[in-house]
């Protein structure tokens, strides 16, 4: 298991950086590889946001040096969403099996988690994301027909779209996080604009869905002075509250959103007026 710890940047130095500053710091790429569990802990909000990936073998994880306790679920609670083959996620002594973008919430102090593939030939991917919790919620699997579906945007603005809300009051009880999947209509490739920012939460994207050479834009940034990176396939990117979240893809892609912080409200945001953006 690895783990990597990401800093706050703050929006005066991230306005400061080049591609390759900004990337360093807000893109995490190489969550999923074989066999192994890539986790990145990030001081925004405390998310931690993993990838694991078994093969032959289950892989587990009871204690994570970074988070100071003798469980990693000890004071903690998780999200994760199958985005691979099928597999299974063994909390405690209870299995639960997970589909392609089929989901489990556990809840703080369940204990261990372990991650199976049933073919290792074409091997589970977890995405896991995990914040702080002050109290135990339920385990609960979630399937894409379960998440609650709002519709958004257009086909004439490219940008036709379902959210469907995973960890979400309407449908899952959690402590703090909200996770969800965002899938496109046929032609559309824009989300999230006109943007947004939520001062009292972080988010966090995962892209994939995507063919080897699509690539997203990626915008973020102070709405008065926008950056971007450019992501790939299992690209993952950090985005804190005082940043705008959104991008247009060169095809096809899907994305996985997580949020920790201040409160659960989906709907809690600051929308940025186009003519506000440079």
């Amino acid at each position: 298991m690895s783990v990597n710890v990401r800093q706050v940047v703050g929006p005066e130095d991230a306005a400061k950086r080049d591609t390759q500053g900004l990337r360093k710091d807000f893109l995490i790429e190489g969550l999923f590889s074989k066999g192994q569990i890539n986790l990145t802990y990030s001081h925004l909000d405390r998310m931690i946001v993993g990838g694991i990936v078994p093969a032959e073998q289950d892989l587990v994880i009871d204690q994570v040096k970074e988070t100071g306790t003798s469980q990693f679920l000890e004071r903690r609670e998780a999200a994760i969403l199958n985005i691979g083959g099928k597999g299974t996620i063994i909390v405690g002594d209870v299995d639960y099996p997970l589909g392609f973008q089929d989901a489990l919430y556990v809840g703080m102090g369940q204990g261990t988690l372990s991650f199976r593939s049933h073919d290792p030939a074409n091997p589970a991917e977890f995405y896991l994301l995990s914040a702080p919790a002050h109290r135990a919620c339920p385990t609960v699997p979630i399937t894409l027909d379960m998440a609650k579906k709002v519709r958004a945007g257009s086909t004439e603005e490219a940008n036709a779209r379902t959210i469907n809300q995973y960890v979400h009051p309407d449908v899952c009880e959690s402590c703090q996080l909200l996770v969800g999947l965002t899938i496109f209509e046929p032609g559309s490739v824009w989300n999230t604009m006109p943007a947004h920012v939520h001062d009292r939460r972080m988010e966090v994207y995962l892209y994939f869905g995507m063919e080897e050479a699509t690539r997203v834009f990626h915008f973020m940034g102070e709405p008065h002075e926008t950056r971007h990176l450019v992501l790939k396939n299992h690209d993952a990117v950090l985005s804190p509250g005082w940043s705008i979240h959104s991008g247009a893809g060169t095809g096809r892609y899907s994305f996985i959103w997580a949020m920790a912080g201040d409160n659960m409200s989906f709907t809690d945001m600051d929308k940025v007026p186009m003519e506000s953006l440079r």
